[in-house]
């Protein structure tokens, strides 16, 4: 079945719930009815056999009693009430009024009769393979102790099932029938949006990803959509990042290769560029080198993408003396700076080396920009009641500014004394990566660094 077209599924199952429920009630109606109306026959055969004995105390006189029990002209008046038939059994066990029944149901009557203790109770038996449900109440009259006998056939009952039953199943037939219609509808309307949904995702699958998804549903389908949509989204975004990914790498590596093969190519010549060999080789390294780092940072780059799919193996680190160990090396290459820190001891859950690399390009920034004055703070922050920790990193620099604020933390974007536009880029994965947050701000004096870290 699962193979089959979803909007066939739905309708067969819907088919199948409605078979299933007429089947279910063709098979206990039947059993439900016949106790119901067993109930109703005994309360028919009682509220008869009340109406009987309430006329024999006030019509019987005395004098037909001891007579001839009751008047020949009333004995008819005895059957026929709600079509309960009664006959009259006596103590002396003579029988007044018996219509006409086998003498082994009398007996067996009499015997019941006879044993029985309560002033009434209900009977059920058969006669020539008929059955027949019958009340016994004890009774007095004209000082005479009586038991009045009602009975009713059970064809009354067994009409009374069959003409509900047949109407039953005529209905449910006909909601069976005319339910197939609307399940059509249902199946269709629930499928198509999936259908919709389908043709958009093979699209995806084949780059053709600028068409929006909206289905206007808010129920699980429509939430479906949205997911899609979101996933259309984000692999615009990624396509978009990857054309200008390819974009820039491709210039920025085709740059530094040009300079040394066009050096090679006019010291082969047997010209110098920069006046003699040594000149001209030291320029052919230095581009080497700046090719390294790039190509080194392009790699650690993919290395992060890799990482946020992957499950990281972290251990636990002071931050702390992190800072202080890359401060340090830092502090001699520019020492006409004045370094100022001020840093609580917090452990954090991460990657040391990670964290390196994040402390090391912030403070390449900084003092790329610094004029006179680096400041450094590392404290717990009371913005929220979650366990964070705010790192600051403040020069006193030029602002920023505004369109270049925005997309600082961009690749490839860089300042106008930027090297490969990766530095900041790396940093925001990596803290991103360890569920942290960093940005830019432009203070009144210079411009700070913010680093918000999960600490333990």
């Amino acid at each position: 079945m699962k193979n089959l077209p979803l909007s066939l599924q739905i309708w067969l199952v819907f088919a199948g719930i409605m078979l299933a429920i007429c089947i279910l009630l063709t098979a206990l109606f039947p059993w439900t009815l016949r106790d119901f109306f067993t109930k109703e026959v005994y309360a028919t055969i009682e509220s008869a056999q009340n109406m009987t004995l309430n006329r024999l105390n006030r019509e019987a006189p005395s004098q037909d009693w001891e007579a001839d029990f009751l008047p020949r002209e009333r004995q008819h008046s005895l059957q026929d009430i709600r079509t309960v038939n009664h006959f009259i059994i006596l103590n002396e066990n003579q029988d007044i009024i018996v219509p006409r029944l086998p003498m082994k149901f009398i007996n067996k009557v009499r015997l019941e009769a006879k044993n029985q203790g309560a002033e009434r109770q209900r009977y059920s038996g058969e006669i020539d393979d008929r059955k027949v449900f019958y009340v016994i109440s004890r009774g007095e009259l004209l000082g005479h102790e009586f038991f009045l006998v009602s009975y009713m056939w059970d064809a009354y009952r067994e009409d009374l099932v069959q003409t509900l039953f047949t109407r039953l199943i005529l209905i449910m037939s006909l909601v069976f029938l005319l339910s197939w219609i609307p399940s059509l509808w249902l199946a269709r309307y629930l499928s198509n949006p999936l259908v919709i949904l389908e043709k958009r995702v093979k699209k995806l699958t084949n780059r053709d990803w600028y068409e929006t998804i909206q289905l206007q549903r808010q129920d699980e389908i429509g939430r479906l959509g949205q997911s899609i949509e979101q996933l259309r989204n984000q692999l615009v975004r990624q396509d978009e990042a990857q054309q200008s990914f390819l974009q820039h790498t491709s210039h920025e590596l085709k740059t530094p290769v040009m300079i040394i093969r066009s050096y090679v190519q006019a010291i082969g010549d047997g010209i110098y560029p920069k006046g003699d060999l040594t000149n001209s080789l030291q320029v052919i390294e230095e581009e080497g080198e700046r090719l390294e780092k790039r190509i080194h940072s392009l790699l650690y780059l993919t290395k992060l993408d890799y990482l946020t799919t992957h499950k990281p193996s972290w251990g636990r680190m002071d931050m702390y003396q992190l800072i202080m160990d890359v401060v340090e090396r830092f502090r001699w290459k520019q020492r006409q700076l004045d370094w100022s820190m001020d840093l609580s001891p917090i452990q954090v859950e991460g990657d040391l080396e990670q964290w390196r690399v994040v402390l090391e390009n912030l403070l390449d920034n900084q003092i790329r920009y610094a004029r006179h004055q680096i400041r450094i703070s590392l404290s717990k922050s009371e913005e929220n009641e979650e366990k964070m920790a705010l790192l600051c990193i403040w020069n006193d620099g030029p602002n920023i500014e505004g369109d270049t604020l925005d997309i600082l933390f961009n690749k490839f974007h860089k300042g106008n004394k930027g090297e490969f536009g990766l530095g900041l880029a790396i940093s925001h994965r990596i803290v991103s990566l360890h569920g942290g947050r960093i940005w830019a701000k432009n203070e009144e004096k210079g411009v700070s660094f913010y680093v918000e870290i999960p600490f333990v």
